[in-house]
C-alpha cells in the first residue's frame, strides 16, 4: 500500500466534484473531550453549517451495530447496505471521505466501507481544514440523493475479536512470522492508566504485552506522516513489521489510523480490534496491565 492508494489532495477532489461518480463523504466525529471555540464538537451541526459541495453525512454512530452494546462495532452487512442505500451511496463509485479534525474519524469511514466491499475509497489529505486552507468553497446547502444500491461483503479477515485477543496475549497462536503484536493508539497517558477513560465503566491501563503508538504520533498538522518518516517511527520502537500485528485504541477508530501507518510502512498482516479498549476495560476478567511501555522502556535502558 502507497500513500496514493490511500489519500487525494484537496486539488484532486475539487477537480472531480462535479462528475456523478465521485462522492465527497463527511465522516466527522469527536470524543466528547473535543472543542472548537470553547464549545464541544457537534459533527453534525458542523456538517449543516459547512461542507464540501455535494457531500453527504455518514453518522458513525448511528451506522455501526444497533445489537451491540459496544460503541462502532461493524454492523452486519445488511443493515449497512440499509444505511449507504439512503444516503445515495452505491456501487461503482468513487468516494472520498474527509473529517474536521483533518485525520481522526474519516479513516475508521474508510475502513468501514472498504471491509464492506468497496472497492474505490480514499481520504482526503488533511481532511476539511485543508480542503478550506487550499481555498475551496463550502456549502451549507442540503444535500438529497436518490437511493443506489451497495452490495456490502463483509471481509472478516480485516477484524480481530477478543479471542484473538486473548491468544495474542497468551501467545498461542504463532505463525512462521512469529507472535502476534498488540499495537495500541491510545494517548500515552490512557495507555499507563494514568489519564482516566472518556467512558465511565471502564478499566484504566492496557492489555499485557500491548505497545503504545499513540496515533498522534503518526501525524502532523493532520496529515499522515510520510512512509519514511512512519518507518523510522516504528522501528525506533522495535515493532516488527513482519510479523502480525492487531491494532487497538478506545473504540475502534483511531486504531484504523495505525492500521494504514502500518500498512503504509509495508506491514502486511494488520488487524484492527473492533471492541477495543471499549470492550477490553469493561470485561472484569481480562487482565489489565498500568504503567508504560514496558518494551520502549527496555530500549532506551539497554
Amino acid at each position: 500500500m502507497t500513500y496514493d492508494d490511500v489519500f487525494v489532495s484537496p486539488a484532486w477532489l475539487h477537480e472531480r466534484l462535479n462528475r456523478p461518480d465521485i462522492l465527497p463523504i463527511d465522516g466527522s466525529w469527536y470524543l466528547p473531550t473535543m472543542e472548537k471555540n470553547g464549545e464541544p464538537r457537534d459533527a453534525r451541526a458542523e456538517f449543516d453549517t459547512a461542507h464540501i459541495p455535494g457531500a453527504v453525512f455518514f453518522d458513525l454512530d448511528e451506522s455501526s451495530s444497533k445489537t451491540s452494546p459496544l460503541p462502532h462495532m461493524m454492523p452486519d452487512p445488511i443493515r449497512f447496505s440499509s444505511r449507504m442505500r439512503k444516503l445515495g451511496v452505491g456501487d461503482g463509485m468513487t468516494f472520498v471521505v474527509y473529517d474536521g479534525f483533518g485525520l481522526f474519524s474519516a479513516p475508521r469511514v474508510w475502513w468501514m466501507l472498504k471491509v464492506m466491499g468497496a472497492r474505490s475509497v480514499f481520504l482526503l489529505d488533511g481532511g476539511l481544514p485543508a480542503w478550506e486552507k487550499a481555498g475551496y468553497l463550502l456549502s451549507d446547502q442540503p444535500v438529497r440523493r436518490s437511493e443506489r444500491h451497495f452490495t456490502a461483503r463483509l471481509d472478516q479477515s480485516a477484524i480481530a475479536d477478543v479471542d484473538d485477543v486473548r491468544k495474542a496475549i497468551e501467545q498461542k497462536t504463532v505463525t512462521a512470522k512469529g507472535t502476534t503484536t498488540i499495537l495500541d493508539a491510545r494517548s500515552a497517558g490512557r495507555f499507563s492508566g494514568e489519564e482516566s477513560e472518556p467512558r465511565e465503566g471502564m478499566a484504566s491501563g492496557h492489555m499485557p504485552g500491548a505497545r503504545s503508538v499513540p496515533f498522534l504520533e503518526l501525524t502532523e498538522d493532520g496529515k499522515m506522516k510520510s512512509a519514511e518518516a512512519l518507518k523510522a517511527l516504528f522501528s525506533d520502537k522495535s515493532i516488527d513489521l513482519d510479523a502480525p500485528i492487531i491494532t487497538s485504541c478506545g473504540s475502534g477508530v483511531t486504531a484504523v489510523i495505525l492500521s494504514i501507518a502500518l500498512h503504509l510502512s509495508g506491514a502486511r498482516d494488520v488487524r484492527v480490534y473492533d471492541g477495543s479498549w471499549a470492550q477490553w476495560g469493561s470485561l472484569g476478567d481480562v487482565p489489565v496491565e498500568t504503567g508504560p511501555d514496558v518494551g520502549l522502556a527496555t530500549e532506551k535502558t539497554r
